[in-house]
C-alpha cells in the first residue's frame, strides 16, 4: 500500500461522523490520561489507578439497572474506593499500600463481574471492560469533554504543588503545602480521568494510557516540565493510530491504541537517549 493510498483511507474514515467522534473522544482522553501519567509514574502511583479503573465496575452495572448514565455510577464507586484506600492507608500501619489497594480493588471488581452475570441486559455491557470508541455519541463526546476538561485545569493549576509532593513531600509540608491534601486532589483527578477513559478503552485498557505515555516521557527527559508535554503528545498520536488502523484492520480500538502505545514505549526503550541501543553504545566508548 501506497502512502496515496493511504491518505485516501485515512480521508475515506474522516467523512463518517462516528470516526470523527472516536478521535476526538480519543484524543481528549490521551492527553489528559498522559498528564496523569506524568505524576503517576513519579510518585509510583501506578497500582492506585490499576485498582480505580477496576472498582468502577459495580459502579457502571448499578447504572445501567437504575436507568442513570454510566459516568455517574462509575464517578461514584471511583471516588468511594479512593475514600476507603485513603482511610486505610491512615488507619491501617501493619498493612503495606499494595496489600491495602490488592484488598479494596479486588472485592469490587468481583462484586461488578456477579453483578454483570445475574443482570439481564439488552446491552453488552463488556464494552466497559475493552471500550467501544467507535461507538461514543455526541453526549458521550461531551462527558469526556467535561470530565478530562476539568481535571486538566485542576492538575495543571496544582501542577507546582503535585510536582513538589512527588519529590519531596516533607519539603512540601514545609512550606505550608498538605501533602494530604494534595494526594487526595490527585487521587480525584486520577478518579474522574478512569471515568472519562472507560468510553474510550474500556476499565481493563485505561491503566495502561495511565501508566506507558508517562514511562515513555520519563525515558526521554529527567524534566517533569518537559514530560507534562512529551506524555500527552505521545499518546495523542499513538490514539490517532490505533483509531485508524482499527478501522483498516476491523480491530478494537481501545487494543490498538494501547499497543501503539506500547510501540513508541519498545522503540524509546530501545533506541531513546537512555535506551539499551544508546547504554551499549556509551559502555564500549567508555572500554575503547
Amino acid at each position: 500500500m501506497t502512502g496515496n493510498d493511504l491518505l485516501t483511507l485515512l480521508s475515506a474514515a474522516m467523512q463518517y461522523d462516528f470516526m470523527r467522534r472516536a478521535l476526538l473522544t480519543g484524543l481528549i482522553t490521551a492527553v489528559i490520561c498522559g498528564l496523569l501519567s506524568c505524576w503517576l509514574v513519579l510518585i509510583g502511583w501506578s497500582l492506585i489507578g490499576d485498582a480505580i479503573s477496576h472498582a468502577v465496575l459495580p459502579g457502571v452495572v448499578f447504572s445501567y439497572i437504575f436507568g442513570l448514565p454510566f459516568a455517574v455510577g462509575a464517578l461514584v464507586f471511583a471516588l468511594l474506593t479512593v475514600w476507603i484506600i485513603s482511610v486505610l492507608r491512615k488507619r491501617s500501619g501493619l498493612l503495606k499500600e499494595d496489600a491495602i489497594i490488592g484488598t479494596v480493588f479486588t472485592p469490587m471488581l468481583a462484586l461488578g463481574v456477579v453483578l454483570i452475570s445475574i443482570t439481564p441486559s439488552q446491552t453488552d455491557l463488556n464494552h466497559i471492560l475493552f471500550g467501544n470508541l467507535l461507538g461514543v455519541t455526541d453526549g458521550d463526546l461531551l462527558q469526556v469533554a467535561l470530565l478530562g476538561g476539568l481535571t486538566a485545569f485542576v492538575v495543571l493549576l496544582k501542577r507546582r504543588d503535585i510536582t513538589l509532593f512527588a519529590f519531596d513531600p516533607m519539603h512540601a509540608r514545609g512550606i505550608g503545602i498538605s501533602p494530604g491534601m494534595i494526594s487526595g486532589l490527585l487521587l480525584t483527578a486520577l478518579a474522574l480521568t478512569v471515568v472519562a477513559a472507560l468510553q474510550a478503552v474500556g476499565i481493563i485498557l485505561v491503566v495502561a494510557m495511565l501508566i506507558i505515555p508517562g514511562v515513555t516521557a520519563r525515558l526521554l527527559t529527567d524534566s517533569i516540565w518537559r514530560m507534562l508535554w512529551i506524555s500527552p503528545l505521545v499518546a495523542a498520536i499513538a490514539t490517532a493510530i490505533g483509531v485508524f488502523l482499527s478501522y483498516v484492520l476491523d480491530a478494537s480500538t481501545g487494543g490498538m491504541i494501547v499497543l501503539a502505545q506500547a510501540l513508541f514505549f519498545a522503540v524509546v526503550y530501545c533506541f531513546g537517549p537512555k535506551g539499551v541501543v544508546a547504554l551499549a553504545l556509551r559502555r564500549r566508548r567508555a572500554r575503547s
